[in-house]
């Protein structure tokens, strides 16, 4: 029996099947940008890989949920800078209350301002940033208060719902980012009573002492106002230390991700200069290769006939 190539062809023609071989997976390195395409182009890395990506998808929610935690503090911080310019502007409107110049007259036409204060302040207790009302707790889609004068506070509270929501930090750990309304401007006592800080209920109670044209009262809510400032300055550097550790937070998040970044380039990226490198070389050698194949002494069928 005759074989059908000799050992030399098949030598040629299995070192050929090499170099076109290794010119491909060059031609895909360079074309896709990526060391490895496919898991068994690096099996012992695909672990470490598969780990990085997803490292990397969990550092980009962290980065989504840190950027809309952001928005929120700071409309927070800024509605209750507000808030606290509605206090100041009640405390002068207590002492001219109070002043024994003003009369009930006067003393009505002060109720009337102040409940338009107690209006504004139900707004910013309403606040939303993207259509969530950020002081709405857990339940951010309903809003935390409505204007109910008949209320002991002036207001009627529509939820009460806790304000649980954290934040991950890329670094480990989270944190909270928000307080809710009632919290904020609806202070309560264990039994649910209103709290000495309760800011609906001091400028309501300032606006019923106008109203009765009665000064001890008047004056008992401008104490209750500077107290109810108070609570709102607390509250205030509470989302000033929120925006701090969000910034902190943010900035370690991107550094991780430059990290991450350069750790999955050096597993999966190509190295273009040698895969440039081995398709001139391999091209070269091909072509040489048969070149000196066509110049080789060619045996036939007729070599084996005497």
């Amino acid at each position: 029996m005759i074989s059908n190539l000799s050992p030399s062809n098949q030598a040629f023609l299995a070192n050929m099947d090499r170099l076109q071989q290794a010119v491909a997976e060059a031609t895909l390195q360079t074309t896709s940008g990526k060391r490895v395409n496919v898991a068994s182009d690096a099996p012992d890395d695909l672990a470490t890989i598969l780990q990085l990506r997803t490292d990397e998808v969990q550092n980009s929610q962290i980065q989504t949920n840190l950027g809309i935690a952001q928005a929120d503090a700071d409309a927070a911080d800024s509605a209750l800078s507000s808030a606290t310019q509605l206090m100041d502007r009640a405390t002068v409107l207590a002492t001219q209350g109070a002043n024994f110049t003003t009369d009930a007259t006067g003393r009505q036409s002060i109720a009337g301002e102040v409940e338009s204060l107690l209006d504004q302040m139900t707004a910013i207790a309403n606040t939303t940033v993207q259509g969530r009302y950020i002081f709405g707790g857990d339940q951010d889609g309903t809003p935390p208060y409505a204007v109910d004068l008949t209320q002991a506070n002036g207001v009627d509270r529509l939820t009460s719902s806790p304000a649980t929501s954290q934040v991950e930090n890329a670094s480990g750990g989270s944190f909270a980012v928000s307080q809710n309304a009632q919290d904020i401007f609806d202070d309560r006592n264990s039994d649910d009573t209103l709290a000495g800080d309760n800011v609906f209920a001091a400028l309501n109670n300032l606006r019923l002492g106008l109203l009765a044209n009665d000064t001890a009262q008047i004056t008992a809510a401008g104490a209750s106002l500077q107290t109810a400032s108070d609570h709102l300055n607390t509250v205030q550097a509470f989302y000033g230390t929120v925006e701090n550790r969000i910034t902190d937070a943010t900035n370690y998040s991107a550094t991780y991700d430059v990290q991450l970044q350069t750790q999955l380039s050096q597993e999966e990226d190509a190295d273009v200069t040698t895969d440039a490198m081995t398709i001139t070389q391999g091209n070269i050698q091909i072509e040489a290769a048969f070149q000196m194949q066509a110049k080789m002494p060619q045996t036939t069928l007729f070599d084996f006939m005497g």
